[in-house]
């Protein structure tokens, strides 16, 4: 493989590469490999259902080989480094790569050792996080068993996949322990970096929630440290620190681009986080025509989560095969997102927004779809999964 040579090389064999690699074969672009290490695919909208006690962690993994879009070269490797200047990627094999057309994906980067003591926290018994496939199952246990005490949830400063999936189950616990008689026992405290809750056109349908479980709703504060020995989580906010004992921890934790990303070119002069430098709306990079990214990747301006992909990955998908016949990019991201909150085990509130935290519902005329609700809950848990595995994975919706 060194030195192989590919007309479109994807970075990453997540949602975004494996979706956008699926559309250009069906477009009829051939020649298109996938660099993507791991073995085994996950379903991370699922995660916090898992830590909620809503579905089976099972679920939400099959065999990477099995949703390789047919036609496309899987290189199971990890990126070392990216060359635009050269069109080159080089692998953790030693192997370089060179294309055509290059789509960096490869989602985003969990920086435990950010928070001070957040990684020995995570080896005892009574912390755990929804954004690891292993943490959420812990996390399911530690919820499930818990009948009195101190829970805390948080989510990091800064940007995050999903930020709001922080509260999700916790919501969902919430609704358990009140079912079982024991909520009343349990101290829950979420912790958020906003000014409220998530976004205006949504905080008051979370903020109902909140009130009717008794959650205690820090706003403007982070994590800045954690005694794991001493269960002790210590909390930044407007009146300055705040020392809580906890008998249960689950965290979100801070996030950014993957080391090898943010030492490349492909970043823009003094952006944060490491992210890929994009024209917002057709996702080329501005420096390096050849060079596209999306998702989690991406220095869009929108916010990170699964239901921007969809729409990020038409839009590459169009693009990168128009410029392959020699025309000029036409198709254009909105700055779509979604977060489906789990705001009991059974309902739902459906947040669409923009990148300026605007509502944008998919169906224009039905603004309400945001309230809490039922159907929203079954095509969340259970029509998305389906929709994801056989339509989204497949390039057709």
């Amino acid at each position: 493989m060194e030195n192989a040579h590919h007309r479109v090389l994807v970075v990453g064999g997540g949602n975004g590469g494996i979706s956008v690699a699926a559309r250009l074969r069906n477009a009829g672009v051939h020649d298109i490999a996938i660099v993507e290490p791991r073995e085994e695919h996950l379903y991370k909208p699922l995660f916090s259902h898992v830590a909620g006690g809503t579905a089976r962690a099972s679920i939400t993994v099959r065999p990477q080989r099995d949703v390789m879009p047919k036609g496309v070269t899987w290189i199971q490797d990890a990126v070392t480094a990216v060359q635009p200047e050269t069109n080159a990627v080089v692998l953790d094999s030693g192997d370089r790569l060179t294309y055509d057309q290059l789509i960096v994906c490869p989602g985003i980067q969990l920086d435990w050792d950010r928070v001070p003591g957040l990684v020995e926290a995570m080896q005892t018994p009574v912390a755990a996080s929804h954004y690891e496939f292993d943490l959420a199952q812990k996390a399911s246990a530690l919820l499930r068993d818990l009948t009195r005490g101190t829970v805390v949830f948080t989510q990091p400063d800064g940007t995050a996949s999903c930020a709001g999936a922080a509260q999700k189950p916790m919501y969902q616990a919430c609704d358990y322990w009140r079912a079982t008689g024991v909520l009343g026992d349990i101290r829950v405290v979420m912790v958020v970096p906003t000014e409220t809750a998530f976004l205006p056109p949504f905080d008051r349908e979370l903020e109902r929630k909140i009130d009717e479980y008794g959650i205690e709703l820090r706003t403007r504060s982070v994590v800045l440290r954690v005694d794991a020995d001493a269960q002790e989580v210590v909390l930044g906010g407007p009146d300055g620190p705040e020392h809580l004992h906890y008998d249960v921890l689950n965290v979100e934790p801070p996030q950014s681009a993957p080391d090898w990303l943010k030492a490349s070119t492909l970043t823009a002069p003094r952006a944060t986080g490491g992210f890929v430098e994009v024209d917002p709306e057709t996702l080329r990079h501005p420096r390096f025509p050849n060079v596209w990214s999306l998702g989690d990747a991406a220095g869009t301006t929108n916010s990170k989560c699964g239901g921007a992909l969809r729409k990020q990955t038409w839009v590459v998908a169009k693009n990168v095969a128009r410029v392959l016949r020699g025309k000029e990019p036409t198709a254009r991201y909105d700055g779509y997102a979604v977060c489906p909150f789990t705001v009991s085990r059974s309902t739902v509130v459906w947040a669409e927004f923009d990148d300026t935290g605007a509502q944008k519902p998919t169906i224009p005329f039905f603004r309400r779809m945001y309230r809490e609700s039922r159907l929203s809950w079954i095509f969340d848990r259970h029509i998305l999964p389906w929709v994801y595995w056989n339509l989204i994975l497949t390039g057709r919706v």
